[in-house]
């Protein structure tokens, strides 16, 4: 099959003020004319720091551009109701004439927010599971009747349906339920916080999933979130990223093996190990402070884009 090597990005650390609104704007403008292939936004119910609600920020992508796609990274599947889960991507989806890319998985490992969301923390990833297949269905089918463990519905319709059919659907995690999961049920997988060699192994369990439920995913369907920061110095990029890399969700080795501090080069360099991996589609997040971010996508846009769209 044909290959196509496409490269995302994601917000990262975002101002607390009203100018937040204006960076917003900004950015998007700057992906849509710059040649960056989608935007995409990840999901806290609770956070120490301002973080962009993936769906209603998409509605703004959808509006204010013609080219760009968009999607959630992820999008935490077990805070709600599937049905209205899939009315809104398939809104998104039509509204943007096609360009929605919805990406789920079970979120973070804290137990308070589901409790926030009314969902016992030990049901997420059957939750998960089961949302997953009524999604499907609902974008697909003309009624819906379905009695599973969570979820009853009586002759569901959901319209608008979305532009594109089947409407891909990605998992994103990287432990071993994310992969069955996307082996199983996804369109495709894309993790974070994982090295290229894990990647490659990741890979290859997740087309034996798929491969033992009778299925497939598409070999340019597989992918990362890299976390990156440009400067001449590795050092100083180190340092400036340190403040906003995620506490206890990585050990210091892995984390010096997924990420890409540096000069341009490193990060398309650590980009040519995925791909060695089997990877194609990625997503690139400026870890910096916030007044340095667009300086940073639009060095991804011109430095390290072009090369790999042009394959």
């Amino acid at each position: 099959m044909t290959i196509k090597y496409r490269i995302g990005a994601m917000p990262g650390p975002w101002p607390a003020g009203p100018e937040g609104r204006d960076l917003l704007y900004r950015l998007i403008d700057l992906c849509e004319g710059g040649g960056i292939d989608s935007l995409w936004f990840s999901e806290r119910l609770s956070s120490p720091s301002p973080v962009l609600e993936p769906l209603t920020t998409m509605a703004v992508v959808a509006a204010r551009t013609r080219r760009l796609k968009f999607g959630p990274s992820v999008l935490v599947a077990p805070f709600r109701s599937p049905v209205l889960a899939a009315r809104e991507l398939a809104m998104l989806d039509y509204l943007s004439g096609g360009r929605c890319l919805p990406a789920v998985g079970v979120g973070v490992e804290q137990e308070r927010e589901f409790r926030a969301a009314g969902v016992p923390f030990r049901e997420r990833g059957r939750r998960t599971d089961e949302a997953i297949r009524i999604m499907r269905r609902c974008w697909a089918e003309d009624e819906v009747t379905h009695a599973g463990e969570f979820w009853t519905l009586d002759r569901i319709t959901v319209l608008p349906r979305p532009v594109q059919q089947p409407l891909p659907l990605w998992i994103g995690g990287g432990s071993e339920a994310a992969m069955r999961r996307a082996g199983r049920l996804g369109d495709g997988w894309i993790p974070s916080f994982i090295a290229p060699d894990r990647f490659r192994a990741g890979i290859e369990r997740t087309l034996a999933f798929a491969a033992e439920a009778g299925r497939s995913v598409p070999g340019d369907h597989f992918g990362a979130l890299v976390y990156f920061c440009f400067d001449p110095d590795p050092a100083r990029a180190r340092a400036l990223a340190a403040p906003f890399i995620p506490k206890g969700r990585v050990d210091e080795a892995t984390l010096a093996r997924c990420t890409a501090f540096g000069p341009p080069a490193v990060l398309a360099e650590r980009l040519e190990e995925y791909v060695r991996g089997g990877g194609s589609k990625f997503i690139a997040r400026p870890m910096c402070p916030p007044e340095m971010m667009l300086e940073q996508v639009a060095r991804l846009a011109a430095e390290v884009v072009p090369a790999f769209h042009a394959r």
